[in-house]
């Protein structure tokens, strides 16, 4: 019974000196001046990889991405009559939400597809177009982009003409009117530049080389210098053995 006691006396007493130690300890940090260093001595694989991703957005611009043609047309939000009242701006200003959802309804899409023999459905061709209401306005935009300069001009014309009369048979007001058609001057080209391509790419290539760079270097626990001895281990370094080099090696 006395040794059991004595050794829980012991096992009470011992001190809790490894988890200490661990809540002691430095945090791991980062140095950014050797990072600099590191990148900076490997200059010529950060090129190498920024010509290389550069080069292959270059070939995927050239080879892959088609042209993209833009066209747009406006219709205004009007009311005939000589007199327009704070209520009818407000009613026309709640009614644009509604062209908004009948420019672009199936009915509408169908009768555009039908009158320019178009080889796709309304979904597809509802991916094409785009319809907005400026802030503050009673103006609706609306903008088709296709692969062709005639083909995103001939549909937005077509789509304007189709939308005014259903709205006017939808909503039974005044027809909206047009402000402007779509002219083959006005179609916008909206193709990326390969000069962003260029700096994608390159971009992309310089971010994983350096990114591989900075990992290999925080992975890299191996002590190669005096300095290293101090950093990772906090020990000083007592002394050195110089390496010298021999004549026959210096020739």
């Amino acid at each position: 019974m006395e040794q059991d006691k004595k050794t829980i006396e012991i096992k009470q007493s011992a001190p809790l000196a490894p988890r200490a130690q661990q809540n002691n300890e430095p945090a791991a940090e980062i140095d950014l001046v050797e990072i600099f260093f590191v990148l900076l001595y490997h200059w010529k694989m950060l090129l190498l990889f920024t010509l290389i991703g550069a080069t292959l957005m270059g070939v995927y611009h050239l080879n892959l991405v088609k042209p993209q043609y833009t066209a747009s047309t406006e219709m205004y939000i009007t009311n005939t009559d000589s007199v327009i009242s704070l209520s009818d701006l407000q009613l026309s200003s709640n009614l644009a939400n509604d062209y908004l959802n009948i420019i672009k309804s199936r009915p509408v899409l169908n009768k555009v597809i039908s009158d320019l023999g178009l080889n796709v459905n309304y979904r597809k061709l509802g991916e094409l177009i785009s319809v907005s209401n400026p802030t503050g306005t009673h103006i609706i935009r609306t903008q088709v982009t296709a692969g062709d300069l005639a083909l995103s001009r001939d549909i937005a014309n077509d789509l304007l003409v189709v939308s005014i009369d259903q709205i006017y048979q939808v909503v039974g007001a005044n027809q909206p009117s047009v402000i402007d058609y779509s002219a083959a001057e006005s179609v916008r080209d909206v193709t990326p530049s390969i000069v962003r391509s260029f700096a994608i790419g390159a971009a992309v290539g310089f971010i994983i080389a350096a990114g591989f760079l900075i990992i290999r270097m925080l992975m890299d626990v191996t002590i190669k210098t005096e300095d290293d001895v101090e950093k990772y281990l906090q020990l000083p370094v007592l002394s050195a053995v110089p390496y010298y080099i021999e004549d026959n090696e210096r020739s």
